[in-house]
């Protein structure tokens, strides 16, 4: 069972939001991803972001935290530090993180999980809701093929995740601590080794997740890979999961591959933004580096003025009314929220009749 909602929206838990958003408000974001790292010590081969560069640019920590602590002002409920770079690599994530959680927002990293070392755990696990690692191989050999990395970085992650677990324990802290797979060709026999391996470090979860390209990245994963051939797994990782270790095998994601979307355009992105690591506050990641889907940037002005600007108002018209969602990414991250939302727009016959 997803407890986690993970294959799922959560605008369920913010009515308040919705409303606003229905009445025609300019509302802020409920969730950010902010990159602090265009830099990634990783190539993995199914990037969505490679056509970034993996640029060596890391954001101001002191612009960072005034837009933290502006956009903690306006509204916003979560930021996950993730992007187009591996967030770790930035100085000051530490910093960054604990001020995010101080500022009343709460803070969520994705992460290769090579940098989660002492250093960071001790410094700021106390400060997140949650950490993900990508980690998509049950051997080093399949680890090293995919991540494309420096050897022994298998061990290190496994090392790192098996301390960050003690320390969790040690000191009772709330964060929770997940893995992410992603299920693709090169590692399709391994997914069952890999449960059972990620299992005995103690984190929380485990995330089987499908492929989904991104319109501009380079990445060459098979196109044809069929995830219906891959369905049973399911019932074997119920086996391996338990109360303590949940296993997410993102089915209902993997079935969507094969159906139309139901929404034309895109009403979902008020309740989202993203900052790369240049600064620029973007309306989705699945445009980014395109100007037309960039509101403003936290370099030239205050965050806040950037979310209640004229730009930023008529992009998300553009997106709501005009932007054609076939050319989108085919699992898009608001994929739910833009179902939910269109059907709310435009309800069935016979809505009263509960």
């Amino acid at each position: 069972m997803d407890e986690l909602r993970i294959d799922n929206h959560k605008l369920i838990y913010h009515v308040d939001r919705v409303n606003r958003w229905q009445k025609g408000e300019l509302i802020a974001p409920i969730y950010m991803e902010i990159a602090p790292s265009g830099a990634c010590n990783h190539r993995c081969i199914f990037c969505g972001l490679d056509y970034m560069g993996y640029k060596p640019k890391f954001l101001d920590t002191k612009i960072l935290l005034g837009a933290v602590k502006s956009a903690a002002k306006c509204g916003v409920k979560s930021i996950m530090y993730a992007g187009e770079g591996e967030p770790l690599l930035h100085g000051d994530i530490a910093r960054i993180i604990n001020f995010t959680k101080s500022s009343g927002i709460d803070a969520a990293v994705t992460t290769n999980g090579v940098f989660l070392n002492d250093e960071i755990i001790k410094k700021c696990l106390k400060s997140l809701s949650w950490i993900r690692v990508s980690f998509n191989a049950s051997t080093a050999v399949t680890y090293k093929k995919i991540h494309r990395c420096l050897k022994g970085d298998f061990e290190k992650v496994l090392s790192n995740l098996d301390r960050a677990v003690r320390y969790k324990r040690k000191f009772r802290l709330d964060c929770t601590i997940g893995v992410q797979m992603l299920l693709i060709p090169e590692n399709k026999g391994e997914v069952i080794k890999l449960a059972k391996l990620i299992k005995k470090t103690g984190v929380d979860y485990l995330i089987i997740k499908p492929f989904s390209k991104h319109p501009m990245s380079r990445s060459n994963i098979d196109k044809d890979f069929d995830y219906a051939k891959f369905l049973y797994l399911e019932d074997r990782l119920k086996r391996i999961s338990t109360e303590e270790f949940k296993i997410i095998f993102r089915s209902q994601t993997m079935e969507k591959l094969k159906k139309n979307r139901v929404y034309k355009h895109c009403p979902g992105l008020p309740f989202w933004a993203y900052i790369d690591a240049e600064g620029n506050v973007s309306a989705c990641s699945a445009y980014l580096g395109e100007k037309r889907f960039v509101y403003g940037n936290i370099y030239k002005g205050e965050f806040s003025d950037i979310i209640k600007g004229d730009a930023r108002r008529k992009i998300l018209n553009m997106a709501a009314t005009r932007l054609d969602s076939r050319n989108c990414r085919e699992i898009c991250r608001l994929d739910d929220v833009n179902r939910y939302l269109w059907e709310l727009k435009r309800p069935l016959a016979h809505v009263n009749f509960i």
